[in-house]
């Protein structure tokens, strides 16, 4: 793999807006355990409500076997969450469709692979994110046996809360060691590192050899802002539901695992 610094105006035009396995991690503040006890709990309420309609009786017997058998309502959970990721990429791929441009090559992103490639892969991802840094060494591996797909990283910190900004910190660090033709050994330190804090970030920068006063000017130049700003706005268009997010030819991967996403490489070759 090779990484060299955008040959480009590091400003690119923002995009024109036109008309499961494995969890992602999303900005949002809901409690998974909660939701999903609710869920169950609603679930229950609708077997329940439904068995008269099927000439069932609400009885011991029926109370009885489903407490019993409360695998019954962990597999309604199981299929429920399933069907919600599957009309959740089906809305995306529908989004990629009516607006291609969303999905086009921006000479501001860092990348691998022939630029003419047939296949090109895209991810979004924030380094903070649980889901991200586990697939991170499997598609690593991922890549090194396809030279000749075209990797793509959209920077996409959607982590931070609050007076927390240690996400967009990191991508505009590694922005600014791609600048500097150090992306892929960053991205790998910064998606290695567990105790992320800008101490890290720049310790990492450091120990890629960054030039580190080149760098603190590129972090907070208004076009690596305007860059972050630009992917927020393509994840919001996208309804992108969280990190990470991978794309092969502009169809979504249901799946954040790599080898789902190699299945799809190959069927698009």
């Amino acid at each position: 793999m090779t990484d060299t610094p955008p040959t480009a105006p590091e400003h690119a035009p923002a995009p024109q807006l036109e008309g499961a396995k494995g969890r992602r991690s999303t900005s949002g503040t809901s409690t998974p355990v909660l939701a999903g006890a609710a869920i169950a709990i609603s679930a229950a309420a609708l077997i329940l409500a439904g068995l008269p309609y099927l000439g069932v009786g609400v009885g011991p017997h029926v109370r009885g076997y489903l407490l019993n058998n409360p695998q019954i309502l962990d597999e309604m959970l199981e299929a429920r969450q399933i069907a919600e990721e599957q009309n959740a990429t089906s809305a995306i791929d529908s989004a990629v469709a009516a607006n291609p441009n969303l999905l086009a090559a921006d000479p501001r992103d860092p990348a691998v692979g022939p630029q003419d490639a047939k296949v090109t892969v895209i991810q979004f991802f924030d380094y903070r994110c649980p889901g991200c840094k586990a697939v991170a060494g499997p598609y690593r591996e991922m890549m090194d046996r396809h030279p000749e797909v075209r990797f793509v990283f959209k920077e996409w910190p959607i982590l931070d809360n609050g007076s927390t900004v240690t996400s967009n910190y990191a991508a505009r660090a590694a922005l600014a060691a791609h600048a500097q033709g150090k992306y892929i050994q960053v991205h790998n330190a910064l998606m290695a590192e567990r105790a992320l804090n800008e101490a890290a970030i720049d310790a990492i920068l450091q120990e890629a050899g960054v030039d580190m006063a080149k760098a603190r000017a590129a972090m907070t130049a208004p076009e690596t802002v305007r860059h972050i700003t630009d992917i927020h706005t393509i994840g919001t268009a996208l309804r992108l539901r969280g990190t990470p997010t991978f794309f092969v030819n502009g169809k979504t991967s249901a799946s954040i695992d790599p080898a789902e996403v190699e299945k799809m490489i190959e069927a698009a070759k």
